[in-house]
């Protein structure tokens, strides 16, 4: 009886929520995560600061709502572009190329045009259990069919192996690019297939 009667308060309180990353999130498009503010966002959600931070105890924790969002729809985004590679050096590469972008273009927060954001959105997202368990639990497929396929070694770990795939992608957006055009996507492919064949092969 009491999950019924609290069920309406819940979904209007998930609505709320919902509405309020939503608004963040066009927020961040126009102003960026290091300009933007809870009175932005309350103002474009048509609700107070207070119920903003009744749903998030600060700016952080709403920005890297907003980043999580963004993140699990381009896990979703990326998978059939990532599934059209015929290799697992080639679908990391492949991802690697959205993620630097910070995802397909109708994803994109417009970033990459603020000096640091980019480098500041990686790094929270690195920090989110939530986006990484999503990476995560996206990459372990591929690694096993790559296995059971002989394209990487019989020992190769999973669980390690994706660890590492997370890792050096993440190191694609925080760490500039020396021997690579990063902003060039054949470029950002060749390099990244090149070290997963030779780390991974059997």
């Amino acid at each position: 009886m009491d999950g019924a009667v609290n069920a309406p308060g819940a979904a209007r309180g998930s609505d709320t929520r919902d509405r309020i990353v939503e608004a963040a999130t066009d927020c961040i498009r126009r102003w960026g995560i290091r300009r933007v503010s809870m009175n932005d966002v309350a103002q474009q959600a048509g609700v107070s600061r207070r119920t903003v931070y009744l749903h998030f105890a600060d700016r952080e924790a709403l920005v890297l709502a907003v980043l999580t969002r963004i993140s699990e729809l381009t896990v979703a985004a990326v998978e059939p572009l990532v599934r059209r590679r015929a290799t697992l050096a080639g679908q990391v590469a492949e991802a690697a190329v959205h993620v630097h972008a910070l995802g397909p273009a109708e994803l994109q927060l417009g970033l990459s045009y603020r000096p640091g954001e980019s480098e500041d959105a990686t790094l929270l997202l690195a920090h989110s259990e939530r986006a990484m368990a999503a990476w995560h639990a996206f990459w372990i497929p591929f690694v096993e069919e790559a296995r059971a396929r002989g394209e990487v070694r019989a020992d190769l770990d999973a669980d390690r192996a994706t660890e590492w795939i997370m890792r050096m992608v993440i190191s694609l957006v925080t760490v500039p690019a020396r021997a690579f055009d990063a902003d060039d996507p054949e470029q950002v492919r060749d390099f990244v297939a090149e070290f997963i064949t030779r780390g991974f092969a059997p």
